[in-house]
């Protein structure tokens, strides 16, 4: 077992801040707005049920393929109902600041790994991180880098 030193007392006393920090941020915050507005939009909602209700049964036809006797209607139906989801408005509000908080998260993280050293590997799941494989791949050298 670690033992506690003032040094890790610190250390997890400025992590704390640090989420603290990106909890109180205008990315986070807007974040909880979009998923709010997500949860509590009625047409929004009526449109996830229904997207639900046809992921499960693209999934049934899935089972069976092609050969399926629903398989061409469920197959454009899926289509049309994601899309619809897709194109709404408050969903796709939702997905952008997603992928803000996302980008916040994996900044962070890459600070801080390369704040330990420039080889340690940091999975962000984006590209631009990853550039190279200077220390994004989390792959432990797999992909073909040199770590």
């Amino acid at each position: 077992m670690l033992a506690v030193t003032s040094e890790r007392v610190l250390l997890l006393e400025e992590a704390e801040q640090l989420v603290s920090m990106i909890l109180q941020s205008d990315i986070a915050e807007y974040y909880r707005e979009c998923l709010y507005n997500v949860k509590n939009n009625a047409e929004t909602k009526r449109k996830v049920r229904e997207f639900v209700d046809m992921k499960e049964r693209y999934e049934e036809v899935q089972r069976f393929g092609k050969y399926h006797p629903d398989y061409k209607e469920v197959m454009g139906k899926i289509r049309l109902v994601k899309r619809e989801l897709d194109m709404d408005e408050v969903v796709a509000e939702f997905k952008k600041a997603e992928n803000d908080l996302q980008s916040l998260l994996d900044e962070v993280s890459v600070i801080i790994g390369r704040s330990v050293s420039d080889s340690v590997k940091v999975p962000t799941g984006n590209p631009f991180f990853e550039s190279s494989c200077s220390g994004g791949c989390g792959s432990g050298g797999s992909c073909g880098c040199s770590a």
